[in-house]
Formats: C-alpha cells, sequence, structure tokens
C-alpha cells in the first residue's frame, strides 16, 4: 500500500490510499499524521487502520500530480516539530564518490592513505550489519533542518544565494511519528532527493555540515511496510525539457553497508529525537550524484527521480536565488 496527501480542487486536504492502480481518499482523515495518531490510538497498524475506515472517492493521481496538487508524503501542523536529518556512506559505492570529492594531493602522503570518509565507509562494512541484535557500527550523521525546509514534488528547491552548488542525492526517507510514550513508529518509506552544496563540502570536510542545511524534498508516496531489500530506481536532470544527465542508483539493505535497524538506532537513541508527537524525515545516503560526474545544475533545471516500487515520480526544479547579494551580512539588532 501507498500513502500520499493532496489538495482537492476547492483546496481541502484528502490522504489518498493507493492499492496497485485504484486510489481512494480515506474518509475522514486529512493527514498522514493523522491517520498514524488514529492507528496508534486504536492499537492497529496503518493498513487496519485505513481499510476499517473503508474508501472514498477514487482519485488520479497522476492527473492531481500534474495539477501541483500532491503535497509533501507527510508534515505537522507546526513545521518546526518535523526533523529533516540524514546519513551518509551507507551504501556501496557511497565511499568511492565521497572519496573523490575530499582527497587532496597525496604526492606527499603513503600510497595507502584513507581518507576520513573511506574510513568511515570500511567501518560500516566491518560493523554496520550486526547479527547478535546488538547496534552496529555508527554512521555518518547531518541534520538538514526542519519542516520548513521541506518541498513538495513538484515545488521549486530554493538554493540560497550563497550557494556555490546546487546538487542532487537520490536517496530513500524513513517517515516516522513518535508515540506519546516515545516510542518512534515508522510510517513508511519515500523517495527522496536530499539536496547538498557539493562544491561547499568539497572545500573541507569540515563544511559539510554547512552543505547540508538545504531544503530536501520526498515523495510523492509513502511505501507502507518493509524497505524492499533491493531497490533500483533512475535519477535524472533535463534542462529545457532535454536530459543531461541520467543515472541508475541502488538502495535497500543489498546494496547497503548498513542495516536499517541500524541507522534508525543511531538516530533515535537520542532523546532530543523521541519526543512524543514529532515527526521524523531520516534519509539513508546514496551512491550517486551527478556532481561526480562533472555536472553542475542551474536555475530552471528538473530533478526526476523514480523508482518502481514508489510509485509517482519525485520531480522537483531548481530556484536560484540571484537577487540577494551573497556577501552582505544578515544585521543581528541588540535589543
Amino acid at each position: 500500500m501507498h500513502l500520499s496527501q493532496i489538495v482537492d480542487a476547492e483546496g481541502a486536504r484528502h490522504v489518498v490510499a493507493r492499492k496497485g492502480q485504484t486510489a481512494h481518499t480515506v474518509p475522514g482523515i486529512s493527514s498522514v499524521i493523522e491517520l498514524a495518531r488514529a492507528a496508534i490510538a486504536a492499537g492497529r497498524g496503518l493498513v487496519d487502520e485505513i481499510e476499517g475506515r473503508g474508501e472514498g472517492e477514487a482519485v488520479d493521481l497522476g492527473a492531481a500530480a500534474a495539477e501541483g496538487r500532491v503535497l509533501a508524503p507527510v508534515d505537522h501542523e507546526d513545521p518546526a516539530h518535523l526533523h529533516l536529518t540524514g546519513t551518509g556512506l551507507t551504501h556501496l559505492g557511497s565511499a568511492t564518490t565521497r572519496d573523490s570529492m575530499h582527497a587532496k594531493a597525496r604526492q606527499a602522503e603513503a600510497d595507502d592513505a584513507a581518507t576520513d570518509s573511506m574510513k568511515m565507509f570500511q567501518m560500516g562494512l566491518a560493523a554496520g550489519k550486526s547479527a547478535d541484535g546488538k547496534c552496529g557500527v555508527q554512521p555518518e550523521w547531518f541534520y538538514k533542518g526542519n519542516g520548513h525546509a521541506l518541498a513538495a514534488p513538484g515545488a521549486p528547491i530554493p538554493s540560497p544565494c550563497f550557494a556555490l552548488d546546487a546538487g542532487e542525492e537520490p536517496e530513500i526517507a524513513g517517515i516516522y511519528l513518535i508515540a506519546d510514550d516515545g516510542t518512534p513508529m515508522r510510517i513508511g518509506f519515500a523517495l527522496a532527493n536530499e539536496f547538498s552544496d557539493h562544491v561547499t563540502e568539497r572545500q573541507n570536510y569540515l563544511y559539510l555540515a554547512h552543505s547540508k542545511l538545504r531544503y530536501a524534498s520526498a515523495g510523492p508516496e509513502i511505501l507502507v511496510g518493509d524497505l524492499p531489500a533491493h531497490v533500483e530506481g533512475s535519477s535524472r536532470i533535463r534542462r529545457g525539457g532535454a536530459v543531461i544527465w541520467e543515472k541508475p542508483f541502488l538502495s535497500g539493505e543489498d546494496n547497503m553497508s548498513h542495516t536499517i535497524a541500524n541507522l534508525e538506532h543511531h538516530h533515535f537513541k537520542y532523546d532530543i529525537f523521541r519526543k512524543p508527537g514529532d515527526v521524523h524525515v531520516h534519509m539513508f545516503g546514496t551512491a550517486t550524484l551527478s556532481f561526480a560526474d562533472g555536472i553542475s545544475t542551474e536555475d530552471g533545471d528538473m530533478f526526476e527521480i523514480e523508482a518502481a516500487q514508489f510509485g509517482l515520480p519525485l520531480k522537483n526544479p531548481i530556484s536560484v536565488d540571484g537577487t540577494t547579494d551573497p556577501t552582505a551580512l544578515v544585521m543581528v539588532k541588540a535589543l
């Protein structure tokens, strides 16, 4: 089953449940979080909660997407209570991409010297998949922002005036609601674009935190249930309607150096991320970047990310802030 959030022609919100090619609104529900809260209160899973409510009106999701009526797959009435976070160096091949970004001239170094990125990746290979029920090694982790920085499918992804790059990262994200007792409850998984500034990151690895403080997008649909062990999708960039770059990407645990459970543990082990009522969109990493192939994006370029298991593709154009002076100070006033 897949879930999405839309608005109708009158502007009213609905949750849409899709099984196969058939999609219907969920009666009496206006948000995925409202649906999740109802399921938790009833002590049953999302599918049972949805089926117990019957079928509402039929929905053409493709038409809703074309008309710009598909919302982000999850949101919160107070966007400050939605956390955008992620982890990197988790996929087989991801270290090669990152290592090529961070490697410095090594004439004076030993031939076998490894970057911190490669060392982190090797730690994941060695101990990212624990077989005894205990947690494995912790991964790289980063913060992207809150719900104010989550772009809806089809909406422009803003790139600030001071950005040096505007690059996509095709990923899978886990979608979570924290229950009243502090238990993280996974709603499902969605496609995500973990939009980043790779030129800033490449200048100095300590700029990674800066490079990640950008918008992200997710959706359009949430896959309810377990993440397939093998996910194969495509990531492309269009400019003026023409494809200027395209490449497949892989995800799922068969293609990862960590288990999903291990990545979830190392995020939710922090008390601050288990506050009742909070929503989390946590991205699991990628090994595919157009930046690694020398692509420099421009204002108006369109990102497209798709994988068959996740339904509709995730599409977002870039909107570069070309009007603000990037050298102008943000002034603080003393009270």
